[in-house]
């Protein structure tokens, strides 16, 4: 299954040009940016690129909207210096709106992966202590979780295949850990290279670790639950409230005798 939009494209075009006649890629910080893609699920030079020309482009396109919107159509009622000063606000919220994209989708994958991860763990376990190789573990579990969680076996199949070709195995176990950017993948990555380096039995490290990610996915939901109370409290006062007093206050007023006009 190809993945869609900017994902694992290369560039090509006027984007590609822009972006090195500009030199956007050493002003604003190349790498940096690759690494937040990739977090993002947006691999290769393509989407880089087009990162890097929404950066320069998106400023003046939100601040042309917004000085359309106050210059030409009045919006918003604004004297000569408040439509400048929306009109630079606009370019400043277009020059931070790729980040703020970026980070958002950064964080829902995260959440995906995080809520998916205590389960891999355990079938990881059970692949692991039945005898298979790691290779064919990672290749099994992402099968098992692709319909659940497309995100995570996407992970775990190009890191199958980083340890097909890569010449230290260690540096497919820590591409893993920077892909995702989750304490709980790190400490799997720690166990792995250990294991890589020194031996070590895999197969305790992982039941310990596979308890603590239940645990932490216990307490995420424990935490949504308790702030639950709070969040309602605005809803019932606003919606709740007015009708219980209406239904009780209402046959009362009405049974209310008029006092008759002389």
């Amino acid at each position: 299954k190809k993945s869609k939009g900017i994902r694992n494209t290369s560039p090509q075009g006027a984007v590609k040009e822009l972006v090195e006649s500009l030199k956007l890629l050493e002003v604003f910080d190349a790498d940096a940016a690759r690494k937040k893609l990739m977090m993002a699920g947006f691999r290769g030079q393509g989407p880089v690129f087009t990162f890097m020309t929404a950066r320069l482009g998106l400023p003046f396109v939100v601040a042309i909207i917004v000085g359309v919107y106050v210059y030409l159509l009045d919006g918003f009622e604004l004297d000569s210096f408040g439509r400048l000063l929306a009109t630079f606000g606009g370019f400043f919220i277009g020059f931070y709106l790729p980040n703020i994209y970026i980070s958002n989708v950064v964080a829902k994958r995260q959440q995906k992966v995080q809520e998916a991860w205590p389960d891999a763990l355990d079938l990881l376990l059970i692949c692991v202590e039945s005898g298979m190789s790691i290779e064919a573990a990672f290749q099994k579990v992402g099968d098992e979780v692709g319909p659940n969680c497309p995100e995570l076996a996407e992970e775990l199949g190009l890191t199958t295949a980083e340890l097909s070709y890569l010449q230290e195995r260690k540096q497919a176990y820590i591409n893993l850990a920077e892909r995702t950017g989750l304490d709980s993948v790190k400490g799997v990555v720690t166990a792995l290279v250990q294991s890589e380096k020194y031996g070590t039995p895999l197969g305790q490290s992982l039941r310990v670790m596979a308890k603590e990610s239940r645990d932490l996915r216990m307490q995420e939901a424990e935490k949504k639950a308790a702030a639950l109370p709070p969040k309602l409290t605005v809803p019932m006062i606003g919606f709740f409230l007015p009708v219980l007093f209406a239904v009780i206050l209402g046959p009362a007023i009405m049974s209310i005798p008029t006092v008759p006009k002389t």
